[in-house]
């Protein structure tokens, strides 16, 4: 079985790394970079071009996303989805856009001036369960990946997601098996918003982490690639 993850926002194979060592012995995993690319569009041409001809497909956060996108322009080429802690909708209206921006862009000019290890330090305050702050060897793993990438890598992600498309209209048109999976606690990514996503894939799966926050393939390896076996073997 060929085997396609995707990793979010500034994140790299170490987002994946549990559920890649687990998953060689079922198949080839593949996990792109997406580098500078500034868009999910672009990420998600960039992914085809590499991946085989047909592949089972799991993105996490952003890289939820860029499976999407993928699905959007060759569904025939995948065989089973897998969206972890993501999201769906375009970049709200009005004063919730000018909040998310601001944000976004408050984060990015901390990488400017201070750096991509203390940008994370803060950022990764919201993404983990609050047990888990006091887990430094988690907190190290996580930071440490943000901060090999660069404020220049950064920046264009960012753009990508603030340009984001709307994915409903490609949810409800899935035709594969499809898992959906949230950590209950995902102050980032909603356990509600999973519900929405699962409620517009036809026959799909929701699978909710307990005590876990955004970062689940993490937080939770064992659980999180416990399921996604039993997805993968569905």
């Amino acid at each position: 079985m060929e085997i396609v993850l995707v990793p979010g926002l500034v994140c790299d194979a170490e987002v994946w790394a549990h559920q890649a060592g687990a998953f060689r012995a079922a198949g080839t995993v593949q996990i792109p970079d997406h580098g500078s690319l500034d868009s999910l569009e672009k990420m998600a041409e960039a992914l085809l071009d590499r991946a085989p001809a047909r592949f089972a497909l799991a993105g996490h956060s952003m890289g939820g996303r860029v499976a999407v996108e993928v699905i959007r322009r060759a569904p025939e080429r995948v065989t089973k989805l897998a969206l972890l802690d993501t999201g769906y909708k375009p970049l709200p209206a009005g004063e919730a856009a000018k909040l998310e921006r601001a944000g976004r862009f408050a984060l990015l000019e901390k990488a400017r001036t201070e750096g991509m290890r203390a940008m994370g330090l803060q950022w990764v305050q919201g993404m983990v369960h609050p047990d888990r702050l006091s887990d430094a060897p988690l907190i190290e793993s996580i930071v440490g990946m943000i901060a090999r990438k660069t404020p220049a890598i950064f920046a264009a992600q960012i753009k990508a997601l603030l340009e984001r498309p709307d994915g409903a209209p490609v949810l409800s048109r899935i035709q594969c098996p499809a898992m959906v999976l949230c950590g209950r606690e995902d102050a980032w990514s909603t356990l509600s918003q999973h519900e929405e996503i699962a409620a517009l894939i036809p026959n799909s799966n929701l699978v909710v982490i307990e005590n876990c926050g955004h970062m689940c393939t993490m937080e939770r390896p064992r659980e999180i690639s416990a399921a996604l076996m039993t997805w993968l073997r569905s």
